[in-house]
């Protein structure tokens, strides 16, 4: 049985192809000029992005997608077999250019049949799944990908529980402006090149390298980074030091591994090759002082072993944004670049979609989205939210509308989530987005409530989407910063609800 992934030119089939980390994956493969299909249950822009570059989608997870493999070449290149009505339209049909002779190989696997990529969330429920296993498809997990990529380029991986996408972002936009051409592979999507992946013709491969499911300890990069370590996914880890084992063996496996030792536990136990702290007395190799945290921007000296390196100006908000920018200058400085390159470019970094996302003004109103969705990132993302209120004039109101994820999460840390809304004049709060648990015997969105009203004075809850946009409609006033928390489907009722405030504005101008 094939043990490792072939970059040859053996078929790469995704079960769950739009997913954000699945979707990276087959962008980058596609580029390599590698054949690719993959199913998902609907259409997205993810989706069409990969087609225009020659993906076959199936808009179904049904078992006729692997026959559509099984058969000959000569097969495949007739027709598409029945019950796989399901195909979408591709701007060029898997053939017999893209199949290898369905013989069987040396390693026993029959060489037309796909590598199968899946996610976490994909088992043998799936009827796909099960067709891939009983065809004896090479069956890969995401991160079993990702790691066979990694060790193909002189990669960055980073780690972390929060700050993990933002920061991945900052290092590969300061390589892609140090014109070092980078091949990147993200959780989130990023203007500078209008998605979640981006392939290059250099030597560098920035990967977002995820601790979720354990899959870290893969990883064999050039360099790690690790932002921080807490507990966060419950359903996967029982304590922390669980998650530090897990973080330990990644730092292992790096022939150079970055840390925060402002955070206690990547200082005191997992103790990275370089440092780097918002500390200037923290003894880090890398820190800052001067800092001063603006409505707009982030400003603040960086010194490199306590030597003044120079300014930095960032147009993201907050503490941990600058922690998140001071571990790009690491790694720039590590790879040769120079300061000056790396100060122009993160002081041009925009962002990445869905963290502290301007979406649009209406009816004077800021619309924000963010995918924060434990404790410590909604406190840090409402820091900042109030950092751009304070600014403004008059002084804005800070409404929170969030989506709890996960019935183990929102257990877990309930107390914590509650006493994280300080900075918030209003909280809107939804049921909770299950992202696949069962609900039954859970806590509930209205007992969420109830306690994070002992915590805090305005806590409003509105159990579905619908429920929340019309609370909105009648609760937002001109002058409001709202801002969307959550990693599950809120954000989808924000174009509404611009769209709302936008016709109220036009009532009230005589328009």
């Amino acid at each position: 049985m094939l043990t490792s992934v072939d970059f040859s030119g053996r078929p790469f089939h995704f079960i769950g192809i739009g997913g954000i980390g699945m979707s990276a994956l087959a962008y980058v493969l596609l580029e390599r000029k590698l054949p690719v299909s993959g199913s998902d249950l609907r259409l997205s822009h993810i989706t069409e992005r990969l087609k225009t570059l020659g993906a076959h989608i199936f808009l179904s997870q049904d078992a006729a997608n692997l026959e559509y493999f099984s058969q000959t070449c000569s097969e495949v290149a007739e027709a598409i077999p029945i019950g796989a009505s399901a195909v979408a339209t591709v701007a060029e049909p898997i053939t017999k250019r893209h199949l290898m002779p369905d013989v069987l190989r040396s390693d026993g696997v029959a060489a037309g049949l796909p590598q199968v990529i899946c996610s976490t969330a994909i088992n043998e429920s799936n009827a796909e799944y099960r067709a891939a296993l009983e065809l004896g498809c090479p069956v890969f997990h995401r991160s079993d990908l990702l790691a066979a990529l990694i060790k193909d380029y002189r990669s960055i991986a980073i780690a972390g529980t929060h700050g993990k996408t933002t920061t991945s972002s900052l290092v590969s936009y300061l390589l892609l402006e140090a014109d070092l051409d980078p091949t990147v592979i993200i959780g989130g999507e990023v203007k500078a090149w209008q998605g979640n992946a981006r392939f290059g013709y250099g030597k560098y491969l920035v990967a977002e390298a995820d601790e979720s499911d354990g899959s870290l300890v893969k990883f064999e990069p050039y360099v790690g980074v690790i932002t921080n370590a807490e507990l966060d996914h419950p359903d996967h880890y029982s304590s922390l030091d669980e998650i530090v084992d897990t973080f330990q063996t990644f730092a292992n496996r790096c022939e150079v591994t970055i840390g925060c030792i402002d955070c206690e536990t990547v200082r005191d136990r997992i103790t990275p090759t370089l440092s780097y702290s918002l500390n200037a007395d923290s003894g880090a190799d890398y820190t800052v002082d001067s800092i001063c945290y603006g409505g707009d921007c982030t400003t603040a000296r960086v010194l490199e072993h306590g030597q003044v390196l120079g300014d930095l100006k960032i147009q993201l908000l907050g503490h941990h944004n600058l922690s998140n920018a001071l571990a790009a200058v690491a790694v720039g400085r590590l790879l040769g670049i120079e300061f000056a390159t790396i100060a122009a470019a993160l002081a041009t970094f925009e962002g990445a979609k869905r963290r502290f996302e301007h979406y649009g003004t209406a009816n004077n109103i800021l619309f924000i989205d963010d995918y924060a969705h434990h404790p410590s990132e909604v406190r840090a993302t409402l820091t900042s939210a109030r950092l751009h209120a304070t600014q403004s004039f008059p002084k804005r109101r800070v409404v929170a509308v969030f989506q709890p994820h996960r019935y183990s999460r929102t257990t877990t840390f309930l107390t914590e989530f509650a006493e994280a809304f300080g900075d918030a004049d209003v909280v809107v709060l939804s049921d909770i987005y299950s992202a696949g648990e069962s609900s039954s015997g859970q806590i509930k969105g209205q007992e969420v409530a109830d306690f994070f009203a002992t915590r805090h004075s305005k806590v409003h809850y509105q159990p579905t989407l619908a429920a929340i946009s019309d609370f909105l409609a009648e609760t937002l006033t001109p002058g409001d910063l709202v801002i969307f928390l959550g990693a599950g489907n809120l954000n989808q009722i924000i174009p509404d609800a611009i769209a709302t405030q936008a016709l109220k504005d036009r009532t009230l101008a005589g328009g």
